[in-house]
């Protein structure tokens, strides 16, 4: 330190500033932060604690987060409404259930009534204001559920006796698929040019024309089993007796949707007209025994 000598010869201290213990008591908001004590305020541990908590909850506690999940969700539900509206223009997934609506009985029933269909007496569809009721509650209703199982079952038959004949091949096997479904699909549109041709005037829809025209896939798993366990007599005997079946189950079911409701009730057909709707009815029934033997006779040897 430099010390200055004064006229009597002795060095006198210089002054040094002090600051103003006062003033920095009376100034509440002080330029700079003292850090060097390395405490910190508590605006700053307050924020220090709220960073330390979870990122959702951070990222909810913000509104700008909060607003754009919102909209986010509501874009989501709208695309999801316009595509469900969108695919049921085409597939109509509400009347899908209808179909599927089954429970055992009615299928144990059902399957019986394939096969033998000859004492079976009343076949309207029953309605519940204006609406056909479940098919677990009307064996007469068509359902999607037998031909659904049994087309899958009739490939896996298919594929049973191409092994044991020794020419099973995955290949084979989808050709044999592939055709049973084309010629469903070629069935049905035949079908359905027909009514158009005719002008039939009828309830039937797309999907009831494929629960009929699946329905013929139990006589073939019958037939087809029968070839395997008893050979080729087994496998025509069965066959002939579920195309007969089939045959009368879609005369009388059909003659009700097709047919005018003069011949519903049991009077006697008259009419042009009337004559194209028993002959539609005749060859809709018809060609069921056709397409059973085509896709089963290659299958037993």
């Amino acid at each position: 330190m430099d010390y200055s000598e004064t006229p009597t010869g002795f060095r006198q201290q210089p002054k040094v500033r002090m600051r103003n213990p006062v003033a920095e008591a009376g100034d509440p908001t002080p330029l700079f932060e003292d850090t060097s004590a390395g405490t910190r305020p508590a605006a700053y541990r307050g924020q220090d604690d709220a960073g330390l908590g979870y990122p959702a909850q951070t990222l909810l506690s913000d509104p700008m987060s909060n607003l754009a999940l919102a909209y986010g969700s509501s874009l989501a539900s709208q695309g999801k409404e316009m595509v469900d509206k969108n695919l049921d223009r085409f597939i109509p997934i509400s009347k899908l259930k209808y179909y599927f609506a089954v429970d055992t009985v009615y299928v144990g029933k059902k399957l019986g009534l394939l096969v033998f269909p000859y004492m079976h007496q009343n076949w309207e569809v029953s309605y519940q204001q204006d609406t056909p009721v479940a098919p677990r509650f009307d064996i007469n209703a068509p359902d999607l559920y037998i031909p659904a199982m049994a087309f899958i079952t009739y490939i896996l038959v298919a594929g049973l006796a191409l092994g044991t004949q020794n020419r099973f091949s995955p290949e084979i096997l989808g050709m044999q698929a592939s055709s049973a479904l084309v010629w469903l699909i070629m069935e049905v549109l035949a079908t359905l040019l027909s009514l158009y041709l005719v002008t039939v005037n009828t309830d039937l829809t797309t999907i009831d024309l494929i629960a009929f025209a699946g329905y013929k896939y139990v006589g073939m798993i019958v037939g087809v089993v029968a070839g395997l366990l008893f050979g080729r007599t087994g496998y025509y005997l069965m066959l002939l007796w579920c195309c007969a079946s089939i045959f009368v189950f879609m005369i009388r079911t059909l003659r009700l949707k097709i047919l005018s409701e003069a011949a519903a009730e049991g009077v006697l057909v008259r009419g042009a007209k009337n004559q194209l709707r028993m002959y539609l009815t005749m060859a809709i029934a018809a060609a069921q025994p056709i397409f059973m033997y085509w896709l089963t006779f290659h299958l037993v040897r």
